[in-house]
């Protein structure tokens, strides 16, 4: 029986295009692995980030795999003086995911949500489907249907 997520459950109710990937029968822990494993551009393969601003407010970050959140960018993206990686801890009470499932779609409740702008080089991302072991694929078109975002330039400079 094929397994579907919650998030997958709202791609669905919401008429999405997408494709889904599992690897769940794999060690793959990290966000490099798991597009070795799926056999995908690291640069294509995003990872979610939730951060905490200076305000109080949370804000969520998706940025490539491979890539490093630049927090001085972030910020400034979002127009926070200065944001943190939301803790470990916090994450499922806040986002009701775990770390590593994390996903921008079917969050406890809205957050900002920022794409780093390299997204659109490709006609669509793939990202976490909201439980570890699967992800999801969709135009950014499609994503704007269910979660209202923005591009900005988020990561570090590579060295």
């Amino acid at each position: 029986m094929e397994i579907k997520t919650n998030v997958m459950r709202a791609l669905d109710k919401h008429k999405i295009n997408y494709k889904h990937y599992t690897y769940a029968d794999t060690d793959a822990v990290s966000g490099m692995e798991v597009a070795t494993v799926l056999g995908q551009n690291p640069e294509q393969v995003f990872k979610t980030l939730v951060t905490t601003g200076k305000s109080g407010n949370h804000y969520v970050f998706m940025l490539p795999v491979e890539k490093e959140l630049d927090l001085k960018k972030a910020a400034h993206a979002v127009g926070e003086k200065h944001v943190e990686m939301l803790k470990s801890k916090e994450l499922l009470p806040f986002t009701g995911y775990i770390h590593g499932g994390c996903s921008p779609i079917g969050m406890k409740k809205f957050f900002k949500t920022t794409i780093n702008s390299s997204a659109k080089d490709f006609p669509t991302i793939i990202f976490s489907a909201g439980k570890i072991g699967y992800q999801v694929e969709t135009s950014l078109e499609e994503l704007a249907k269910v979660v209202k975002f923005q591009l900005a330039d988020i990561t570090t400079e590579n060295s």
